[in-house]
């Protein structure tokens, strides 16, 4: 699995306003606010949910999902990179999602309230190509939240549009009461990502 680059650290990134106000309110990327976005339009975290983040550095969701769910809460995360910066209050996991048990991510839970994930192929340039291989990531972040997740559980992952989106849409259909596809304010405007959120795990 693969994330981009900290906003912060990478000089060829483009600081638009939600960078700057990333930065300015203490997040580790820009990213934060495509989670807010879709957590206020659905409603996905509560206070003591028990969260799983997969793809989590740098650590932007981590610390949003950290600051709702509260200390009666846990989150848990994992990446095949270190986060560049502790975030304190959470479980980060270095390793890879195609081969790291469910056991490793629990630890000490039973379940998951709420699975995210953020992750994003290493890309080619080459559209069909990246497209698949978003929908391979997705898929397999789709079958561990399926996994893992209590009844009654949300999931909310991010998709290369591309000729796989009506199959994945209609198998979270199928196990989620409620689904959207939502499109990011923060999302930048080249950007060819969507998020699709579940809730009500079935």
């Amino acid at each position: 699995m693969a994330k981009n680059r900290s906003r912060f650290s990478d000089p060829n990134v483009r600081h638009d306003r939600f960078f700057e106000k990333a930065r300015a309110a203490g997040f580790a990327a820009r990213s934060v606010f495509k989670l807010d976005e879709i957590d206020r339009r659905m409603r996905l975290l509560r206070a003591g949910d028990r969260v799983l983040d997969l793809g989590c550095c740098p650590g932007s969701w981590m610390q949003y999902a950290i600051s709702v769910v509260g200390p009666h809460g846990a989150v848990v995360g994992i990446d095949r990179n270190p986060l560049p910066r502790p975030v304190p209050g959470v479980r980060a996991l270095v390793g890879d999602l195609y081969v790291t048990p469910d056991e490793e991510l629990l630890g000490t839970l039973k379940a998951f309230d709420v699975v995210l994930s953020d992750m994003a192929p290493d890309t080619t340039g080459i559209r069909s190509t990246d497209q698949a291989r978003s929908a391979r990531l997705f898929e397999e972040a789709l079958t561990r939240a399926e996994r893992l997740l209590a009844p009654g559980g949300a999931f909310v992952g991010k998709l290369f549009q591309g000729p796989d989106f009506e199959v994945i849409r209609k198998r979270m259909a199928g196990r989620f009461s409620d689904v959207k596809v939502v499109k990011p304010d923060s999302s930048r405007a080249q950007s060819f990502e969507i998020f699709l959120a579940g809730k009500g795990f079935a």
